[in-house]
């Protein structure tokens, strides 16, 4: 394969991966703006509507795609590194992105200086996720990586049968590994810990990406690739609408018939994130392969514009954070609201009232505008970081 098939790979998952990290920001703008993102569920299908079940709905394609795009990206980076470069890269990087969550990404969240509570989320199960991976890479090969990651994804959900005491260490251990929906552990200072995404199971998908990463090799035809892509993300997304329909296997929430065609449809698409469920990873994961099978030779404008934001997606997860966050204690400010308020210690995150909000249509234009003030910002950093090659930029 010639070097401008290997720039077109790159160019191909870049753009994918700046679609999804757009997507994720609407899900962070509703959280923040939304009137009813902190009183209601956006997919309780008694009470939520068609566009805020979609808006909450589209964004669950973010973070297993980001993970799986990550595990690409780690076999590519390290074909011209040994294996135990690699593993020593992953395992360093893995544990800055935890730093960053439990400093940077806590107070972002949160705006609190007292770091009440500690959100591990996103960053917390990718770094957990390179690291696995790291140790991994220095005794495995990707297919044998590909296989456990698989494992992973299609048997975690056995857990599902498996009962034992309510807050016994087993029960806490198995939450924060595999099957936590949301846990928080108090810590020693008053504070608590809230372990918001489970390790193990978007592990799974981050390893099965690296084992997909061999496809992106020199030796792989770019037409083979995009055969194989195609193929197998439908067939993971047809084995999605088979496994939902049978309503067994895959995933603790069934799906049930309900008084309208809208809300049973709801229902069959509401499936669990938290934790990941391998009916949740073959709904998004399936189209995902697609699309990066479609994507393969996309040079259009809007594929030019996803790749801005895909090339840097470290910078632009943190910045949009700060953006949002900081927009929002602005705006509730100048809407009345007395410092009090805006400081409440009842409140999850500060300068965000539980009575604060706008209507969804708000909540959309406010994200195009996020997105759209972040886009010269990120291709700024992107040359910047293609013409320095210092050793700490590849940690951003």
């Amino acid at each position: 394969m010639t070097t401008a098939g290997t720039l077109q790979r790159i160019k191909s998952i870049d753009t994918v991966r700046g679609a999804i990290m757009v997507i994720m920001a609407l899900d962070h703008v509703r959280d923040y703006f939304h009137e009813s993102a902190f009183t209601a569920d956006p997919t309780d299908i008694q009470t939520t509507t068609g566009i805020l079940f979609f808006t909450r709905w589209i964004t669950h394609f973010c973070a297993p795609s980001f993970m799986l795009l990550s595990g690409i990206s780690a076999y590519l980076s390290g074909q011209n590194k040994s294996a135990s470069e690699t593993s020593s890269f992953l395992i360093k990087r893995g544990f800055w992105l935890i730093l960053v969550e439990i400093t940077f990404m806590t107070f972002a969240f949160s705006f609190d200086i007292t770091f009440k509570t500690i959100f591990l989320a996103v960053l917390w199960a990718l770094g957990c996720s390179m690291i696995l991976l790291g140790i991994l890479v220095r005794f495995a090969s990707p297919k044998t990586i590909l296989i456990v990651g698989c494992i992973l994804i299609f048997g975690h959900n056995l857990l599902d049968y498996v009962k034992v005491v309510e807050n016994s260490p087993l029960d806490i251990v198995l939450k924060i590994f595999l099957t936590g929906r949301g846990t928080f552990l108090p810590r020693g200072d008053g504070g608590v810990i809230g372990f918001l995404y489970v390790i193990l199971p978007w592990a799974g998908i981050m390893m099965s990406g690296y084992g997909l990463g061999t496809l992106y090799t020199k030796g792989f035809l770019q037409e083979n690739r995009r055969r194989t892509l195609l193929i197998t993300g439908v067939i993971l997304t047809v084995l999605f609408l088979v496994l939902r329909f049978l309503n067994g296997y895959g995933d603790p929430s069934h799906w049930a018939p309900q008084d309208t065609s809208l809300k049973t449809f709801l229902s069959f698409f509401n499936v669990s994130k938290y934790p990941p469920s391998l009916l949740f990873t073959l709904m998004t994961q399936g189209p995902l392969l697609i699309a990066l099978s479609l994507t393969e030779n996309s040079s259009n404008r809007l594929a030019k514009i996803f790749s801005v934001y895909g090339k840097v997606p470290f910078f632009f997860f943190m910045t949009h954070f700060y953006l949002i966050h900081t927009l929002t204690m602005i705006t509730v400010l100048s809407s009345g609201y007395t410092w009090e308020q805006a400081l409440d210690d009842k409140l999850f995150f500060k300068f965000r009232p539980f009575d604060f909000g706008y209507d969804l249509g708000t909540v959309y234009l406010i994200w195009i505008l996020v997105v759209a003030a972040l886009y010269f910002p990120c291709k700024w950093f992107g040359e910047y970081r293609a013409r320095n090659k210092t050793w700490w930029l590849s940690y951003l």
